[in-house]
């Protein structure tokens, strides 16, 4: 079995990557963990009204680190909780939606797991939802993870 799980190391996330963890899976299952980097800013603008490119460059830098911690904590919740899997993680430049249908395509995913932020139909609209266009346009099974209000 192949899993991908996207991850932006959010609470929401999380729920979803306690979920993975926690399961058992057919031998020789793999999970993929990306971490999407969405820099259109840093890419189209070039020192709008005065700010300097460093500054657009230096948040690149910063937005990779994270994402690169983001990878490796969900990889070694994975591996210490279920040592079975086999793990690869991958930091990708691109629009969320796109890239993990994207790469789920290459994979050969049979499962994507994402973790929902929950938004309202207002906001949805506004942001759009990365995990409603997933399960939407997906070639295999979606898992959106939510979390469970108390």
């Amino acid at each position: 079995m192949k899993i991908l799980f996207a991850t932006d190391g959010s609470a929401y996330s999380k729920a979803a990557l306690k979920e993975i963890a926690v399961r058992p899976y057919p031998p020789q299952t793999s999970v993929h963990i990306i971490s999407i980097i969405n820099n259109v800013l840093i890419t189209t603008y070039n020192a709008p009204m005065g700010v300097l490119n460093e500054f657009y460059v230096e948040s690149g830098r910063k937005a990779e680190k994270i994402a690169e911690k983001t990878v490796r904590n969900a990889a070694k919740v994975l591996s210490t909780q279920n040592p079975e899997l086999t793990i690869t993680t991958a930091i990708i430049n691109g629009s969320p939606k796109s890239v993990v249908l994207e790469e789920a395509e290459m994979l050969g995913a049979d499962l994507i797991i994402v973790g929902s932020h929950g938004y309202g139909a207002v906001k949805r609209f506004m942001l759009g939802s990365v995990s409603q266009a997933v399960a939407l346009h997906a070639k295999c099974s979606v898992e959106i993870v939510r979390i469970q209000n108390k």
